[in-house]
């Protein structure tokens, strides 16, 4: 074994506030690609790599947005984790420059904790571009703690933060910051009934004990053990003297202390420039302004690009120059040459094969939509239009139960709603994500299923009016319904804004090659397995009765026969059924009043496979059958109400 083999990993941890910058440090550190989105929310868990720095191994841990190492939403108690049982050799704080203020609380907390912390003051080059000025140095001085400038983005201060890390000495005796009299004395006395070993500081942990904060409560009553009791007795009753203030009195020291430090550290110009970048994100905000421009990104991203070129002009092109002309009668042939049964001929190149039909949906009918899709919204979240726009609909999306936070998970909804599923888990309590988890079920399409249908109602204006507004339609009656029968309040709503700015083409492409391949291996494997399935069962005869079980039901929403084969394809993957209305309508077996009712119904349908298996995981089987049962008997009734609306009308006929 070599002397390098032989040393000891040690670990170093990123943490800070959501979009700061953390996993851009993590990829430059590493090597390794974590999806960096210029939005909260996006490490839902805990990214992992190895590193060299300056000749030593090292584990580079990227963590979830936290705000304090008291925690209140699943993303912070996950960073925690990482502090209270893994010892990082190193913990780097990362804070944004420009909110250096209202940042800094936390580092308080992690020196208070004896933490072996290092600061990086990171999106220097925004702060300087709006005429801010930190004295670094002084900044040290104060926080007693290795302070760096950086702007990861632009590897700015990469060789410096890694020098720093290598060579982190620990400070025998680190920095103080007093509180009140009245809290100073609190701290003291609950500090001296501990007497366990714990990797946080007393210190930190009595402020975390009279914060009524349940991880650490019962951390230290397990290390406690019999002591427990007048320590216990002890938070009880500073609790209940200090009920009303405790922490809103605890915070405003903590403001005072912060204001301390950065006097003279902290310097803004009495009228600095406004930059275009400002100017868009305060129109993007404002919602006599941010509305139409929601709709012309709508219009021009999805509509335009997604929908037109994406799964109009693209999988023309490559579903029916590329395969239908050219690939499938090629292949078709030879697999007969090669294979003389004909059942096992069928198994690759028939009705339902795994390659005239499976792939061939997948490469060239997803798969574009799929790229397309990925390209707009990482085109859109490099910008930081996503933030603004979960404060645009805060507002309205408080009538859900739900706070302005929840629109990531919804706009992820649009690119995969397995992978939005798992988002959720960063909405700040259960009520919410099972608000959220329940309308991405039901009236939100992923990007396949959107643009294969935008793809097919695009022909008929007034069919892709209906479908939009049937979905709009239930997604406010649903969310209202929701909000009314959970119990429960909506949370305060609070995220970073991070600077707009013109997107790097670099992040562009490795984003959406990451999600596509990301995609990609996911839905191939399904794709084949679904066609195998419904090979077998055409060839034992229940596929055939499956459809005949359906028929009546299709009927009942005024659909033909061979409509239930889609319905069947999409409860393998939602996108998989709407590539089989793709195949429908090519064979001109819907009209326009079919094909909406078909696409409003489908879009409403019970969720794909790998959706629901997320949701049994983060929700439960409780939760995701009873959602999966709601949204099932609720597609079906729309379809049937809206058919007969339809019929009534005369609309679309």
């Amino acid at each position: 074994m070599t002397e390098q083999a032989a040393e000891r990993v040690r670990k170093v941890a990123l943490v800070g506030n959501p979009n700061v910058g953390k996993s851009v440090l993590f990829n430059a550190l590493t090597g390794a690609y974590v999806t960096v989105s210029n939005y909260p929310g996006t490490s839902v868990e805990v990214s992992r790599g190895s590193s060299t720095i300056e000749g030593s191994p090292w584990e580079v841990i990227d963590t979830p947005g936290m705000y304090s190492i008291h925690t209140i939403t699943e993303e912070e108690r996950v960073a925690r984790e990482i502090l209270l049982h893994e010892s990082p050799d190193v913990v780097i704080h990362v804070l944004d420059a420009r909110n250096l203020e209202r940042m800094l609380a936390m580092t308080i907390q992690l020196i208070e904790a004896d933490l072996p912390v290092i600061l990086v003051v990171n999106i220097m080059d925004e702060a300087e571009r709006m005429g801010l000025t930190i004295d670094l140095k002084l900044l040290q001085e104060k926080l007693g703690i290795p302070v760096i400038g950086a702007a990861t983005g632009r590897k700015r201060g990469l060789d410096e933060i890694r020098k720093c890390i290598n060579g982190y000495v620990r400070e025998t005796d680190q920095h103080r910051f007093l509180y009140s009299r009245l809290l100073e004395h609190d701290i003291t006395e609950v500090c001296g009934l501990m007497q366990g070993d714990y990797i946080l500081s007393r210190r930190a942990l009595a402020l975390l004990l009279m914060q009524q904060d349940d991880e650490i409560t019962s951390i230290v009553r397990h290390k406690e053990g019999d002591a427990y009791a007048p320590l216990a007795e002890k938070v009880r009753a500073i609790a209940f003297d200090r009920r009303e203030s405790f922490h809103l009195d605890l915070s405003l020291e903590r403001k005072e202390i912060v204001r301390g430090i950065i006097n003279g550290v902290f310097h803004a110009p009495e009228k600095r420039v406004v930059t275009l970048a400002e100017r868009f994100s305060n129109l993007s905000v404002r919602p006599l302004t941010g509305v139409p421009l929601l709709l012309i990104v709508l219009y021009f991203g999805l509509y335009q690009f997604v929908g037109v070129f994406g799964a109009g002009t693209v999988v023309d092109f490559i579903e029916k120059k590329f395969f239908v002309e050219l690939f499938n009668p090629w292949i078709s042939g030879t697999v007969k040459n090669l294979i003389p049964w004909e059942i096992i001929q069928e198994l690759f190149v028939g009705e339902y094969g795994i390659i005239t039909l499976g792939i061939r949906y997948a490469v060239g009918i997803i798969l574009p939509i799929v790229a397309t899709f990925f390209i707009f919204f990482s085109f859109l979240e490099d910008t930081g239009y996503f933030p603004r726009l979960a404060l645009l609909v805060d507002r309205v999306f408080k009538y859900f139960g739900l706070t302005g936070r929840a629109v990531i998970p919804m706009v992820l909804g649009f690119g995969c709603d397995t992978m939005a599923t798992m988002v959720t888990r960063t909405l700040e309590t259960t009520r919410e994500r099972i608000i959220a988890t329940i309308l991405l079920s039901l009236t939100i399409p992923c990007s396949a299923q959107l643009g294969v249908i935008m793809s097919l109602l695009s022909k008929y204006p007034g069919a892709l009016l209906v479908w939009s507004g049937c979905l709009l339609l239930l997604f406010f009656v649903v969310g209202l319904l929701a909000a009314k029968i959970l119990p429960g309040e909506a949370p305060m709503f609070y995220m970073e804004l991070p600077p707009m700015r013109l997107p790097q083409f670099g992040n562009v492409v490795t984003k959406t090659y990451t999600r596509m391949q990301w995609y990609f291996l996911e839905i191939l494997p399904l794709f084949v397995i679904a066609s195998v399935m419904l090979w077998l069962g055409k060839i034992t005869g229940f596929f055939e009765k499956l459809v005949n079980a359906m028929t009546p039901v299709m009927a009942s929403i005024g659909l033909p026969r061979e409509s239930a084969v889609a319905f069947i394809f999409g409860f393998f993957r939602r996108d998989y059924g709407a590539a089989g209305l793709y195949e429908l309508q090519t064979k001109g077996l819907m009209d326009a009043r079919q094909l909406t009712v078909a696409a409003v119904t489908l879009t409403l349908f019970i969720p794909c496979v790998a959706q629901f298996l997320i949701m049994k995981k983060e929700r439960g089987w409780r939760v995701a059958g009873a959602i999966g049962l709601f949204v099932t008997l609720l597609a079906f009734g729309s379809g049937y109400l809206l058919n007969k609306a339809l019929l009534v009308t005369g609309l679309l006929a």
